[in-house]
């Protein structure tokens, strides 16, 4: 597949069933079918960087933060056939364009990610917690 300039947007509302389909291609655990509720994610993050290729989302970063002291990155997830091609790294050099050198960025990590995080500048923490959700 040849993949034209991908083109980073963070300024186009996109829909449930295109995040969706990102989610499901991308292999990240999400609730890709309730599209209701991607519509509350997509509508209550901080933060939304896109990936296009040409007018189909491939990539999407979306993330939770103060813009003061801390930033979540609740999703980072790329179509599998545009993985390994440098998109989730400059999703997240946009994202920690957009909050600043003052502000931490954070993330939960799957199991299958773990080796990824480290190598595009995260350190790996071992002092965190969570309550886990009900659904």
């Amino acid at each position: 597949m040849e993949i034209a300039q991908i083109t980073y947007r963070s300024d186009i509302k996109i829909k449930a069933k295109e995040l969706s389909d990102v989610f499901k291609s991308s292999g990240i655990k999400r609730p890709a079918e309730d599209l209701d509720r991607l519509k509350r994610m997509i509508d209550n993050a901080d933060i939304i960087i896109t990936a296009w290729d040409r007018d189909k989302l491939v990539g999407i970063a979306r993330a939770i933060t103060d813009y003061t002291y801390a930033c979540y990155l609740s999703d980072l997830a790329v179509k599998k056939e545009y993985q390994n091609k440098g998109i989730g790294k400059e999703l997240i050099k946009l994202v920690k364009k957009d909050i600043g050198e003052e502000v931490a960025l954070l993330l939960l990590s799957a199991p299958s990610a773990m080796d990824y995080y480290p190598k595009i500048g995260f350190e790996p923490i071992d002092n965190g917690f969570k309550i886990s959700r009900k659904r």
